[in-house]
C-alpha cells in the first residue's frame, strides 16, 4: 500500500487531497510546515511527497533541496503542488529534482493519476536488467546507479530513468513524445520544456560524457555510441 506525505498549510486543501488519495488505497500523512515535512520523511519515508512551495516556516524549495541532499530520502519522488505557476518556478523545481509540477487549482483525480504514474515508473520493473555500458557511461538498473568512467554520478530518479531509456536505445533516436511517455507517462501533447530541463541537467552531471547525449533537431534525443 503506497504511503503519501502531503505538505500543505491550507487545511481544507490538505484534507481534500488526503480524501482523494485515501479513496484510491493510499495511506496518507499530512504536514503543514517544512520542519514537520522533513521529520515525517525521516521517520517514515513515504512513497511520494506532495509539496506546496509556500509554507509558513520555509520555502517548499528548501524542503526539496534537503530531501535530495540526504541519501536516505534522495530517491523519494516529489510532486510540487502550488499556486506558483510561472515558468521560473517550474524550472527551479525541476533543477532541484522534482518529478512533476501541478499548479493550483487542479483536479484531485488528475493529481492521483499523476502520482500513480510516477509510482509505476519507480516500481523497479528493471531490477533484473544487466548493466548497460555506452562509451564511458554505465547504467546499473539493479543497483540504481550511473557511472562515468567508473565513478558514480548522483542523479535524481527522473534523470536516472531518462538516462536508462536512452541507454537501452543507444544509437537510436528517442522522440520527444516517446520520452515523455516512457519517462514521464505523459500525453503526447504535453509541454516538452520539462524534458529539455532534465536533458540539460543530465548532460551537466555526466561531465565530459554529457556530449554523448545528442539533440536530433525536430525529433528528439539519442545516446551516441561514441564521442
Amino acid at each position: 500500500m503506497p504511503h503519501l506525505l502531503i505538505v500543505e498549510d491550507e487545511r481544507d486543501l490538505s484534507r481534500l487531497m488526503a480524501r482523494a488519495f485515501s479513496r484510491d488505497g493510499f495511506t496518507v500523512e499530512e504536514a503543514s510546515t517544512a520542519k514537520g515535512a522533513l521529520q515525517a520523511c525521516r521517520a517514515r519515508p513515504p512513497s511520494c511527497v506532495l509539496l506546496d512551495l509556500m509554507l509558513p516556516d520555509a520555502s517548499g524549495l528548501d524542503v526539496a533541496r534537503a530531501l535530495k541532499a540526504d541519501p536516505a530520502t534522495r530517491a523519494i519522488p516529489v510532486v510540487m503542488v502550488t499556486a506558483k505557476s510561472e515558468e521560473v518556478d517550474r524550472v527551479v523545481g525541476f533543477e532541484l529534482g522534482a518529478d512533476d509540477y501541478v499548479a493550483k487549482p487542479f483536479s484531485p483525480r488528475e493529481l492521483v493519476l499523476r502520482v500513480k504514474a510516477i509510482l509505476r515508473r519507480t516500481a523497479g520493473t528493471e531490477a533484473a536488467a544487466a548493466p548497460l555500458s555506452v562509451g564511458s557511461i554505465t547504467v546499473d538498473a539493479e543497483g540504481h546507479r550511473a557511472l562515468v568512467a567508473g565513478r558514480p554520478v548522483v542523479l535524481t530518479a527522473t534523470e536516472f530513468r531518462l538516462l536508462a531509456h536512452l541507454a537501452r536505445n543507444a544509437g537510436r533516436v528517442s522522440t520527444r513524445a516517446a520520452l515523455l511517455e516512457h519517462v514521464w507517462s505523459r500525453a503526447r501533447d504535453t509541454d516538452t520544456r520539462t524534458l529539455d530541463t532534465h536533458v540539460k541537467r543530465l548532460r551537466r552531471k555526466l561531465g565530459a560524457a554529457g556530449c554523448l547525449v545528442r539533440t536530433v533537431r525536430g525529433v528528439g534525443f539519442r545516446l551516441a555510441l561514441e564521442p
